[in-house]
């Protein structure tokens, strides 16, 4: 995600970087060369009065303006669906780090290994980000996550899942000794779900894309609208429609374009959402609430361990 001065006009207007000018620049240039090819040809026809004053090549400008309308209205449809998609993404992590500080929190105040619980939640993080980004390598989490955990996930289809499973069973394990009571490990648990249904939320949106019968559909009116716009501009604009084409394509295709890539929130394009920022965020305050001083003053400390309890 780019961070931006969002008061700075002109750095933002003259900005290429994360917009969709490089992706799009081949298809406005290839129908700038298409709007100039046309102009040329009514050019010589009508220089050498191939073709006269009313001929079929004009289209009526309503007609193409209605279809406009019709394409206008289908590209905000498609850049909404996919800004509530990056927003219900945010949303999304936002609760799972808030959910992750509550969990270490209590596991830190009531319990006296709370330091684990802490490595776990920031190796869950970590896990789900790379499982998000496509990738099992769990090579980033063995700081935080003992070995046979990171075994168990190494076998599991869906990874964060086998993390999530050994932070129950930690709490499982100071039920069962006593360290918490029923209602706290409830508690904890019911934290964990909110993890759990946060991550199951970021798995949707990554794994349901819009139906494609829109998406194509939006891409066909936009290639029929730019394919006939220099049969409505050459008569009235002469040899500016091809600029005119380029002002107009590259909106169009810039537009999608940024609906394409916010579509899926947590990619690695420049817009997509900062993951690797959210999860150093979870694995630092899970860090320092496992220093807070404890019930009898002391001060925590995280030492090497073998197992998750």
């Amino acid at each position: 995600m780019i961070d931006y001065d969002r008061y700075s006009w002109w750095s933002t207007v003259f900005s290429i970087r994360g917009t969709a000018l490089p992706r799009a620049l081949w298809r406005v240039g290839w129908l700038v060369l298409y709007a100039a090819v046309i102009q040329f040809a009514v050019d010589i026809g009508e220089y050498f009065d191939w073709l006269d004053d009313h001929h079929a090549l004009n289209l009526d400008p309503v007609a193409h303006a209605v279809l406009g309308s019709l394409l206008g209205f289908l590209i905000v449809f498609r850049m909404n669906a996919s800004n509530i998609r990056y927003w219900e993404g945010r949303s999304h992590w936002g609760m799972l780090i808030n959910s992750a500080r509550n969990l270490v929190r209590a596991g830190v105040e009531y319990t006296p290994s709370g330091d684990k619980l802490a490595r776990l939640v920031a190796g869950y993080a970590i896990v789900l980000r790379r499982s998000l980004h496509g990738s099992r390598d769990l090579a980033e989490a063995k700081i935080y996550l003992p070995e046979t955990v990171l075994n168990q996930a190494a076998r599991y289809g869906n990874q964060p899942t086998a993390v999530a499973a050994a932070i129950s069973s930690w709490i499982a394990r100071q039920h069962h000794t006593g360290a918490i009571d029923t209602i706290l490990a409830r508690h904890m648990e019911e934290l964990v779900c909110k993890m759990v249904d946060s991550q199951g939320g970021c798995e949707k949106i990554q794994k349901t894309p819009l139906p494609f019968v829109y998406v194509v559909m939006i891409k066909q009116l936009i290639l029929v609208y730019l394919l006939t716009l220099p049969l409505v501009l050459f008569d009235r604009c002469g040899w500016w429609s091809p600029l005119l084409m380029a002002i107009v394509s590259l909106g169009l295709f810039g537009m999608e374009e940024a609906s394409v890539e916010t579509e899926d929130p947590f990619g690695q394009d420049a817009n997509c959402l900062d993951l690797e920022t959210y999860t150093l965020t979870i694995a630092r305050d899970a860090g320092q609430l496992s220093l807070w001083p404890g019930k009898n003053g002391d001060t925590r400390t995280l030492p090497p361990e073998d197992g998750v309890a």
